[in-house]
């Protein structure tokens, strides 16, 4: 018995020692704050390039040399980089501004300042349109072609013209290069028929070349396609209406 009660003195003893009894409450010490999770970390858009402005057919002079109604300079790139011959219908039209020329002597097609040309030559009292001057270089050798003008043509081709071979006083009658009706934007080449002469040409035209566009064709096909040539110019000249190209510059 005596045995029995020691053992379970020892065991109290044991508990007693091993559980400290609860601390109050207000004695507890503050729990440390959560340190907040950390923030996904945002990718960085890497920078583009800003887009250029939209394109759009200028309508007044952008700069002028000695009276002539020149665009900007920047747009003038654009559109001599290639042949655009709905671009040029739509400049040619009657009241633009754009200064008019004339070739004062038969002269070879060729671009100075790069991009796309006619080939061929201009013939004399051929019209243009002046685009841009171009200065002689100050001091130094002088080279031939480096100053003068850069001129439009009917059929959408940018050339450059010497100082001398062109002038502003119109010809008794102008020339002009061939103009192809099928080259032409789709909304252009249904306005131009909605004249009852250019769809008279553009019939006659395909009745005598029989859907032939190159290659050998007979003098009735050539002699048609030509006056389909005239048909348009005349109608453009006279202030017909016309779409802006659907392709800008």
């Amino acid at each position: 018995m005596k045995t029995r009660w020691l053992a379970l003195g020892s065991v109290g003893f044991i508990l007693a020692c091993g559980a400290a009894p609860p601390i109050p409450a207000a004695e507890r010490p503050a729990a440390a704050p959560a340190l907040p999770a950390p923030a996904a970390s945002t990718p960085v858009a890497a920078s583009e390039p800003e887009a250029p402005p939209p394109a759009s057919f200028p309508t007044s002079c952008a700069s002028e040399h000695d009276g002539l109604c020149l665009p900007e300079p920047q747009w003038v790139e654009r559109l001599c980089s290639a042949q655009r011959r709905s671009a040029a219908l739509y400049m040619f039209r009657k009241g633009t501004p754009w200064t008019r020329g004339y070739l004062t002597r038969k002269t070879k097609a060729w671009n100075a300042s790069g991009g796309a040309s006619s080939e061929g030559e201009l013939e004399f009292d051929e019209e243009v349109l002046v685009l841009r001057h171009r200065a002689e270089p100050k001091g130094g050798m002088q080279v031939s072609g480096m100053g003068g003008y850069d001129a439009l043509r009917w059929d959408g081709g940018c050339v450059s013209l010497a100082t001398e071979e062109l002038t502003l006083k119109p010809p008794p009658a102008a020339k002009t290069p061939h103009v192809h009706f099928r080259l032409l934007d789709d909304a252009q080449r249904e306005a131009l028929r909605a004249d009852a002469t250019v769809d008279a040409a553009v019939k006659k035209q395909r009745s005598e070349c029989k859907g032939a566009t190159m290659g050998a064709v007979t003098d009735k096909c050539e002699k048609a396609d030509q006056a389909l040539s005239r048909a348009i110019i005349a109608y453009v000249r006279a202030g017909g209406e016309l779409p802006p190209p659907q392709e800008l510059p």
